[in-house]
């Protein structure tokens, strides 16, 4: 799919481009801010809110190369939105309909990129979750192993043998990959 024209601010956000950014706030902001506002928030909970998406965005572009196919302020606005209703459901643990009704064409074209990217989040969250789990002889030569692409430096630096390396990896991500599995929220996520 073709990168929709506001895709820049995407870019702005891996780029850590202050000029964008700054354009980014000045247009998109406002209208999350008085919605958070309007709907049982204030103007710090709107921040953090925005600041928290942003940084859902910024991990999703930079981990699964996201492209943004639809105007930006639908796409972040809707996120915000829903993230917003979630805090509010969270709060008092009531159930919180979206009215999807009164969308507008833009975005309606931003609900798929929105569900992705709160897929993205969810397993995110699920993988740090499971991740903590581990022992630390595995969380250490995981971590390790993400950064250093070579198993013969990841053993010399572990002071390990490269086999052992390599098996013990294995092993890791074979437990790693069952605690996601076997996850209550797992099949949630896999049918979002």
């Amino acid at each position: 799919m073709k990168p929709h024209k506001d895709h820049k601010y995407i870019e702005a956000l891996i780029q850590n481009d202050s000029r964008l950014l700054s354009e980014l706030y000045q247009k998109f902001t406002p209208k999350i801010i008085a919605f958070v506002k309007k709907n049982s928030g204030d103007e710090t909970q709107a921040n953090d809110l925005i600041q928290d998406v942003l940084v859902t965005i910024f991990h999703q572009a930079t981990e699964k190369q996201f492209v943004l196919t639809c105007p930006f302020d639908a796409y972040f606005f809707l996120l915000c939105k829903r993230k917003w209703f979630n805090v509010l459901k969270k709060k008092s643990n009531k159930e919180v309909t979206i009215e999807d009704d009164f969308l507008s064409i833009s975005e309606k074209q931003a609900e798929e990129a929105i569900v992705e990217t709160e897929r993205y989040e969810l397993q995110s969250t699920l993988y740090e979750e499971k991740f903590k789990e581990l022992g630390v002889k595995c969380q250490e030569l995981l971590k390790l192993s993400f950064v250093v692409k070579s198993m013969e430096k990841v053993a010399e630096k572990l002071n390990i043998s490269y086999g052992y390396a390599r098996k013990k990896k294995s092993q890791c991500m074979s437990k790693l990959t069952q605690l996601i599995k076997s996850s209550t929220s797992f099949e949630t996520i896999k049918n979002y």
